[in-house]
């Protein structure tokens, strides 16, 4: 076998998958006469180890492993499980998603789950649109809008929250949960996470306009540029296909990551993501229940920050101290957690 693994910090958050590990998975994927001529590890992500296999009698394939769980924080739990439970609902984008060849939760062959899949085919978005003038940008966010519509038409009957669970009845019980959750995380961390304690307590008193949303619809919690793929040498962008799906929820879909970064940038190509996706709902209590959304993502975002520079062994970003207010809150949650206390219902 070509094995070729990224080398890394001993400290390192991200483990590699050794030869004879890749070797073991590969047979009970497979069968005992399974061989890999090929395993070489894939950058870019942050979270689970991924290689590319070749197999002399499948072709290639790619292999995702999840971090030990012992290493998952309380919002990142399970990602992995989130994306098996999600793919049944996710039929009607079928030809978009690669294809689940093998899921192995037992932890037997190794200490982790692992997902094998099939290869997308295409480019990685970020990199297909360096590929194409501007002015040309604003029908692949059409494209991504639309897309992200046909994720929320979908709708369940059961609950709120991640798809694999916890599910709860109401929305408000599943959003303050993952918002409780974060907060930990970033407490955990070393992090001052007051700011977005403050709009806990704001969703919690403003429990009966969350409640409004009775509806439980599919979010993909992840799908923006980085999580598409674009078609090759096509005069225009065009999306062939998307994955990165363990972030799934049930929930409202106005909370959704791909429709807060589109409401990010007004005035710019992603302005066509509307045009795709349709308008908002607009009403005194959507707008309030927006900036509960908006300081769930900045939360969010301050744990990634903080969660990436310890998986990097790098220091946080503008975080040196227990105390001291990370770099997200000063560039505007501050203000979105003062206006959700403040604003009234």
């Amino acid at each position: 076998m070509r094995y070729e693994p990224i080398s890394r910090p001993a400290d390192a958050f991200q483990r590699t998958v050794t030869a004879e590990q890749i070797t073991a998975i590969c047979e009970r994927a497979f069968g005992s006469s399974a061989r890999v001529v090929a395993a070489v590890e894939l950058g870019g992500g942050l979270y689970n180890t991924t290689f590319r296999l070749e197999l002399p009698d499948t072709g290639p394939v790619i292999l995702r492993v999840a971090p030990e769980p012992g290493a998952q924080s309380r919002t990142e739990r399970e990602l992995m499980r989130g994306e098996y439970a999600a793919l049944p609902f996710l039929a009607p984008l079928a030809p978009l998603l690669p294809r689940l060849l093998f899921a192995d939760f037992s932890h037997q062959v190794i200490g982790r789950d692992y997902l094998v899949q099939s290869v997308l085919e295409g480019v990685p978005a970020p990199e297909g649109l360096a590929s194409y003038p501007r002015e040309r940008w604003g029908g692949f966010y059409r494209q991504l809008g639309e897309l992200t519509a046909r994720v929320h038409a979908l709708t369940g009957d059961r609950f709120f929250g991640p798809v694999a669970g916890p599910g709860y009845a109401r929305w408000s019980d599943a959003l303050i949960a993952g918002l409780a959750d974060t907060a930990a995380d970033l407490e955990d961390a070393g992090v001052d996470a007051s700011d977005l304690r403050t709009g806990i307590a704001a969703a919690d008193a403003g429990r009966s306009v969350l409640d409004r949303v009775t509806v439980p619809r599919l979010t993909a919690g992840d799908l923006w540029v980085p999580n598409v793929m674009l078609g090759p040498a096509a005069a225009e962008p065009r999306i062939c296909g998307m994955w990165d799906i363990d972030r799934a929820w049930w929930a409202d879909p106005a909370s959704d990551w791909g429709v807060f970064q589109a409401a990010c940038k007004p005035g710019t190509e992603t302005d066509a993501f509307w045009d795709g996706y349709g308008q908002l709902e607009q009403s005194r209590d959507a707008a309030w229940r927006s900036l509960i959304y908006q300081a769930r993502h900045w939360g969010r975002s301050g744990w990634s920050g903080t969660g990436s520079a310890a998986r990097t062994g790098s220091p946080p970003p503008a975080t040196r101290s227990r105390r001291s207010r990370p770099s997200w809150a000063c560039s505007g949650a501050c203000g979105v957690f003062t206006a959700v206390a403040l604003g009234g219902r």
